[in-house]
């Protein structure tokens, strides 16, 4: 860093000296400058000699004059010949130094060389002027022309270069030499020396001050530029402004943004009443504020913060700070202070609040809001004494949507089942989003059930349409749980978990249904927190296995392949049903890593059997949509040796609910790895003809409920199945059916035409070593009940009866819903027709059908539902209720 007239300081700092050193004051015109004070203060001295040049000419003219008028007068010719060239030129170097001093801006000449090209034209003038005076042939005593001329040139070359110390030195060393050179007398030399050395110490005198007086004029200039920078930037960045007022209240100074705020010129806000600027507002908050405000100016107090509202706008709040102004006399001279515009900090404090209690995503309330909204509807309840009902919705398969799909789609999803719950719930009450795919509703005042049951029905069928997002096909559905709290007695707490265990409940329904809250729900949900538990570390402790089912071929009756089911033997609760646990694995996040080993286990099964032996693995959705999932069934493959077309992946219509490049993408993968496809279930969900279009599968499985019962005449599941399997032979699919437990079903469904048969009459889920042996053997042989056998209640039901007119108590034992077996002491004949009244029950009708010693069969005359048949009641309720039937068939027979 170089030293400059402020000292060693960068640029964009303050000088700390007030004065300059000599050394600093003598180098200053001869020396680069670097920094902007620096240059300004040379720059500002350089200006200051622009008309010495011409002061020196027109001096120059007058000695010039004077010296040609005495040669006339002394008739010396030949002297004033000789002075005339060195005078031209000095003449000629003031005009050239003049207009230098005039355009050295222009041609953007630096200080520093203004500064040389002066000193160098002080000097030589000082020459010229000697080799003129010396060329003159006069006596120095005659007249002392030559002194005089030089002396003369010395002091108006003084005044030129009294404020620049290397002007004055060149100078008086040029007036120094001069009088040593012309000047008889010691006297003159030593007085015009000295006169010279004064000179030139008055000159660095005067410098230094002004070179001071320099520094403290750029030191408040540079202060009061940044300080002017400082308002700029502050009143340009929007941030607020700056005011002043007289003492008379009068504006005397408005910023740019002020005058923005009113639609105007700056100049046209002075001089008015700054109290005038200021609207009357009504809110008694800002009234109140404004009331301040007059206050602080009227007694002339600082005040700090005081929102006001402007004249120009409603929606436009200020903040105002300012300060009284003193002068040193103690008079008032007016208020000056910032303005600060609050529009945009009220208006993010407004969306602040709002998203405290709304969420962002739908524009629904969030939890808190819906939180204060049940505790409100809970205590208007209670002084209502009308209870208050809460809906608890979760969407069902939405992970399933983000999964595949993205967030960004599950965001719009969820933006339009937002839509779609407000548009059901309507009036009746609130609908909020507590976060994720949970929804919540509270409305207030509506116990009805009736109207409860026909809301939640409508919201599920209009949640579960399909929805269109950026050429996405989506369907989800939703489950929803019911609580009703009493009035006066419920609270949020209660309510809302209520409301979650009957959430539960309706999920583990099947989804898609809604349930009220019971009592028994709180156990349920306990043992179902503790099922979960366990489910987790059942594999690490051995307790989950694989059976294998036999799936065989309708013709021929040989075995075509297995399918893998796992099962949990608890060690306390003993065997637990894959209808029970899976489900919780899926809701757990636990299907995955089971899915997965239940694909290793029966890979490294079949890697035992013969080659034709299939075996068919089970994927849920949650696995399908997996994007490792190729990876995964890949890896199996190739570890167990097991070639891939021996492996059938079972595959539920789960999967398209989510309609996407990405499941097209899975079912190319997989089929471009070589194992087969099957659609499980078909025909209980939305059997759409669209997925059998677009999924490469290799087989439909026929599901069970169609299956059971099929060669009975009193339903039409045979032509389902029948309607079935032309679809498939005409795609070029294979059909299974399941659950096939009888002859009769299974000589239907040969009769049909399906490949493939599974069930229990060819054998039940077993273990690894049964499904074994039985993949070495050639067939396998059907066993089961001919016929399909209707399900029978075992526990025997007391009834009254009339027999030949006379009244006497029978016993039903192996009731149905198309008949029972009947204990009677008295002989009843074959076709025979009977009013039975089972006690607790109510009257059947029925023929007898056959009879033997002490019983007899009847047919009832209608399908009987057996959820009638309650538990026994105690005699004494028996026979009180046997006593207006059997008086009433006592009349009958009379």
């Amino acid at each position: 860093m170089r030293r400059t007239l402020f000292g060693k300081s960068p640029e964009h700092e303050l000088p700390t000296a007030a004065r300059a050193s000599a050394r600093e004051v003598l180098l200053f015109d001869v020396r680069d400058h670097e920094t902007t004070n620096d240059a300004t203060l040379a720059e500002r001295r350089v200006s200051g000699w622009t008309f010495a040049p011409w002061l020196l000419l027109v001096g120059h003219l007058i000695i010039t004059a004077t010296l040609i008028f005495e040669g006339f007068a002394s008739t010396q010719w030949l002297s004033i010949a000789k002075s005339i060239v060195p005078l031209g030129a000095s003449l000629v170097l003031d005009v050239i130094a003049g207009l230098v001093m005039i355009g050295w801006r222009r041609m953007q000449m630096a200080p520093h060389t203004v500064t040389r090209l002066m000193c160098g034209y002080i000097g030589l003038t000082g020459v010229l002027w000697m080799a003129s005076a010396g060329m003159r042939d006069f006596r120095l005593h005659d007249g002392g022309f030559a002194l005089v001329a030089v002396i003369s040139g010395f002091f108006i070359r003084s005044v030129v270069s009294i404020a620049s110390p290397p002007l004055a030195i060149i100078n008086a060393l040029v007036a120094i030499a001069a009088t040593a050179f012309f000047s008889p007398s010691g006297l003159i030399t030593s007085l015009v020396d000295a006169l010279a050395v004064v000179m030139v110490m008055y000159s660095v005198a005067v410098t230094q001050e002004s070179v001071a007086a320099g520094r403290r004029r750029l030191t408040v200039e540079w202060q009061a530029k940044k300080a002017l920078n400082f308002v700029d930037e502050f009143e340009n960045s929007g941030r607020g402004w700056f005011w002043e007022t007289d003492p008379l209240g009068t504006l005397s100074y408005v910023s740019q943004q002020l005058a923005e705020d009113f639609h105007c010129d700056p100049e046209a806000l002075l001089g008015r009443q700054f109290t005038d600027l200021l609207s009357v507002v009504h809110a008694s908050e800002s009234a109140e504020e404004r009331k301040t405000l007059g206050f602080h100016l009227s007694a002339r107090f600082p005040f700090s913060d005081v929102v006001v509202l402007p004249a120009s706008e409603e929606d436009v709040h200020w903040s105002l700070s300012g300060n009284p102004i003193f002068d040193e006399r103690g008079r008032f001279l007016g208020f000056r202070g910032i303005g600060t515009d609050l529009t945009e900090q009220r208006k993010s404090e407004r969306e602040i609040s709002r998203l405290a209690r709304f969420d962002s995503l739908t524009g629904l309330p969030n939890r808190a809001m819906m939180r204060q909204t049940l505790d409100e509807a809970l205590r208007n309840a209670a002084h209502r004494q009308k209870g208050c009902a809460l809906f608890m919705i979760d969407l069902d398969r939405f992970k399933n949507v983000n999964d595949t799909l993205g967030h960004p789609i599950g965001d719009a999803l969820l933006r339009q089942v937002s839509e779609r719950l407000k548009s059901v719930m309507g009036n009746h009450g609130q609908v909020g989003r507590l976060g994720g795919d949970e929804f919540q509703a509270v409305l207030p005042g509506t116990v009805d059930i009736g109207l409860l049951e026909s809301l939640a029905r409508t919201l599920i069928e209009q949640v579960s349409r399909p929805y269109q997002i950026e050429g996405h096909k989506v369907t989800i559905g939703a489950s929803v749980g019911i609580a009703i709290g009493d009035p006066g007695r419920a609270s949020a707490d209660a309510l809302v978990r209520n409301a979650d265990l009957a959430l539960y409940a309706a999920k583990a329904a099947g989804r898609g249904k809604h349930c009220f809250y019971e009592a028994a729900m709180h156990s349920e949900a306990a043992e179902r927190q503790l099922l979960e538990n366990d489910l987790r570390q059942a594999i690490e402790r051995g307790e989950l296995s694989v059976h294998y089912q036999p799936i065989v071929r309708a013709a021929g009756e040989e075995i075509s392949g297995f399918e893998a089911l796992c099962r949990w033997q608890h060690p306390t609760r003993g065997p637990i049903s894959p209808a029970k646990f899976v489900p919780l694995a899926e809701e757990a996040g636990l299907i995955g890593k089971i899915g997965e080993w239940v694909l290793r286990t029966a890979l490294e099964e079949a890697a035992r059997w013969p080659n034709h032996v299939l075996v068919a693995v089970n994927l849920s959705p949650l696995q399908f949509n997996d994007p490792h999932v190729i990876d995964i069934v890949s890896k199996h493959l190739a570890e167990t040796g097991v070639s891939p077309e021996r492996l059938e992946l079972e595959i539920t219509e789960g999967v398209f609910l989510a309609e996407g490049d990405s499941t097209d993408e899975t079912f190319a993968r997989l089929k471009k790895v070589g194992v087969r496809l099957s659609l499980d279930d078909f025909g209980t969900g939305y059997s759409s003809l669209g997925y059998l279009k677009k999924a490469p599968f290799d087989k439909i499985k026929i599901d069970q409920s169609f299956v059971r019962g099929a060669a009975s005449a009193t339903n039409r599941n045979a032509a389902i199945i029948r309607a079935i399997v032309t679809l498939a032979e005409t795609l070029g699919m294979d059909t299974c059916a399941e659950g096939v437990e009888t002859h009769d079903d299974l000589q239907l469904i040969r009769e049909l035409g399906v490949s493939m048969v599974q069930g229990f009459i060819f054998g039940k889920p077993s273990e690894a070593s049964v499904a074994r042996e039985l993949a070495n053997s050639v067939t396998v042989e059907a066993e089961g009940y001919a016929c399909t056998r209707e399900a029978r209640h075992r526990l025997m039901r007391r009834a009254m009866t009339c027999i030949d007119g006379s009244m006497v108590e029978v016993k039903l034992r192996n009731i149905s819903s198309m008949g029972a077996m009947v204990e009677c002491n008295l002989p009843v004949a074959p076709g025979a027709e009977l009013a039975i009244d089972i006690v607790g029950v109510g009257p059947v009708r029925g023929i007898v059908r056959w009879a033997q010693a002490g019983k007899f069969g009847v047919q009832f005359g209608q399908a009987f539902d057996l959820g009638r048949l309650a538990p026994k009641k105690e005699k004494r309720n028996e026979v009180q209720m046997l006593r207006p039937w059997y008086v009433q068939q006592q009349r009958e027979a009379s």
